[in-house]
C-alpha cells in the first residue's frame, strides 16, 4: 500500500472492514462472526487493527510535519491521546451501563460479568478511581488504553523510524520478547487484557511499512515470489489446522501478549493483502463499497459506537429468546452492521459540509 500523502483509501477500507468484524465478532449469538477470521487463522481483527494503526499514525505524523512542521505533528498527537483517553472513559461507562441494565433483564448473559458492573455497583468510587486511572479496563474498552500510549509515543518512534529503521525493529522486538516481564515491573499493566510492550511489535511494523515500504520490484522477484508463495502455505496450513484440528479458542494469555504464532500468521495474511494491493485489487472493492471505507475514515467513533450496538443487538436477541433461531441472529447482524455505517455516515456529514462550503468559497481561478 504505497500510498501517497495523505489518506489511504485502503488502509480506511480495511479499517472499516475490521472495525465490522469487531462489532460482529462480540455478538455472542452471531452468526457472520463464523465467517471472521479468528476461526481460520492463529490471529484476528485486533492484530489487523493495531497494525493500521501505525500504518495510518506514520503516515498522519508525517503528513502534518511536512505542510506544518514537526512541532504541529507533536502536538496533533498529543491532541489524539486526548482524545482516545476520553473515548475509553466513554466506552468504559458505556460497559458499565449496559452491565446494569442486562442484569436487571430477565436473561442469563456472560455480559454482566465481562462488564464489571457487579465490582463497580459493590464500590463505585474505587471504581471510578480505577477506571480513570487505567488500572481497571471494563470489556470492550480495554483496547484504547494500549492505543493512548502508542498515540503518546508517536512524535518519538516516526522520526526514529525514519532515520534508524533497523534499530527501531531491534529495539522493539526486544521489547516484545521481554513483554510478559516487563509487563509485570513496569506501569502495573500485568492484568491488562493487551500488553502494551507485546502489542507494540506489530504497530512498530505498521509504522516502519509506511516509512519504508517493500519495493515493488523486490515484490515481483524470485524473492518476492517465494515470499508469497510461503505465506499461502502458512494460510492454507493455519486454516487447516483452525477448522479441522485446533478448534477451539487459543488461551487468552496467547492474545494478552501476542504470542509468536499470531504474528506468523499475521505477516502471511499482511503479506498475501500488500499483494492484492500492489494489483489494485483493493482500490477496486473500496471504490464499490464507500460505505465501509466511511466507517474506517470514522474509525473512533465506530469503536466506541460499535461496543454498544454489539451489546444491545446481544441482549436484543436473548430477551427475544431467538438465540437458537439463525434467521432471528442473522437479522441481528445487519442490524449491527447497518447500525455502524449509519453512524459513521453522520460522524463524516459535519466534515463533508466543511469541505463543501471550502470549495464553494473559493474564487474561479483557484478551483
Amino acid at each position: 500500500m504505497n500510498s501517497s500523502a495523505g489518506r489511504s483509501i485502503e488502509v480506511d477500507l480495511l479499517r472499516g472492514i475490521v472495525l465490522i468484524a469487531i462489532a460482529i465478532d462480540h455478538i455472542s449469538v452471531s452468526v457472520l462472526s463464523h465467517a471472521t477470521l479468528h476461526n481460520y487463522a492463529y490471529c484476528d481483527a485486533a492484530e489487523v487493527f493495531v497494525f493500521l494503526g501505525g500504518y495510518a499514525s506514520a503516515a498522519g505524523y508525517t503528513n502534518i510535519a511536512a505542510r506544518r512542521g514537526e512541532g504541529a505533528a507533536r502536538r496533533r498527537f498529543l491532541k489524539r491521546a486526548w482524545e482516545i483517553y476520553r473515548a475509553y472513559l466513554l466506552t468504559a461507562a458505556l460497559m458499565l451501563v449496559c452491565g446494569a441494565v442486562v442484569a436487571s433483564l430477565p436473561i442469563a448473559s456472560p455480559l454482566v460479568a465481562e462488564s464489571g458492573w457487579p465490582g463497580f455497583a459493590h464500590r463505585p468510587l474505587q471504581g471510578i478511581v480505577e477506571i480513570a486511572t487505567l488500572r481497571r479496563q471494563p470489556f470492550l474498552s480495554a483496547v484504547l488504553p494500549m492505543y493512548l500510549l502508542y498515540a503518546l509515543s508517536v512524535s518519538v518512534v516516526v522520526p526514529l523510524a525514519r532515520r534508524m529503521p533497523v534499530a527501531l525493529f531491534a529495539g522493539s522486538l526486544a521489547v516484545w520478547l521481554g513483554a510478559p516481564w516487563l509487563a509485570a515491573g513496569v506501569l502495573n499493566v500485568a492484568d491488562w487484557p493487551f500488553n502494551p510492550f507485546a502489542w507494540q511489535m506489530l504497530f512498530m511494523l505498521g509504522v516502519l511499512c509506511r516509512l519504508h515500504p517493500v519495493p515493488a520490484r523486490t515484490q515481483t522477484s524470485n524473492v518476492g515470489h517465494a515470499l508469497t508463495a510461503a505465506a499461502f502455505a502458512v494460510v492454507l496450513t493455519f486454516m487447516f489446522v483452525k477448522v479441522c484440528i485446533d478448534s477451539h479458542p487459543s488461551p487468552g494469555y496467547m492474545k494478552q501478549n501476542l504470542a509468536s504464532v499470531r504474528i506468523v500468521s499475521f505477516l502471511a495474511l499482511a503479506w498475501l493483502c500488500a499483494q492484492a494491493a500492489r494489483l489494485g485489487w483493493i482500490r477496486t472493492l473500496a471504490e464499490r463499497l464507500p460505505a465501509v471505507v466511511t466507517v474506517g475514515k470514522q474509525g473512533l467513533v465506530c469503536f466506541v459506537g460499535g461496543t454498544a450496538v454489539s451489546i444491545v443487538v446481544d441482549a436484543g436477541i436473548r430477551l427475544a429468546h431467538a438465540d437458537t433461531n439463525w434467521f432471528a441472529r442473522l437479522a441481528g447482524d445487519i442490524v449491527a452492521v447497518s447500525a455502524l455505517l449509519a453512524m459513521a455516515r453522520i460522524a463524516a456529514a459535519p466534515a463533508t459540509r466543511l469541505v463543501r462550503v471550502s470549495s464553494d468559497n473559493r474564487s474561479p481561478s483557484e478551483r
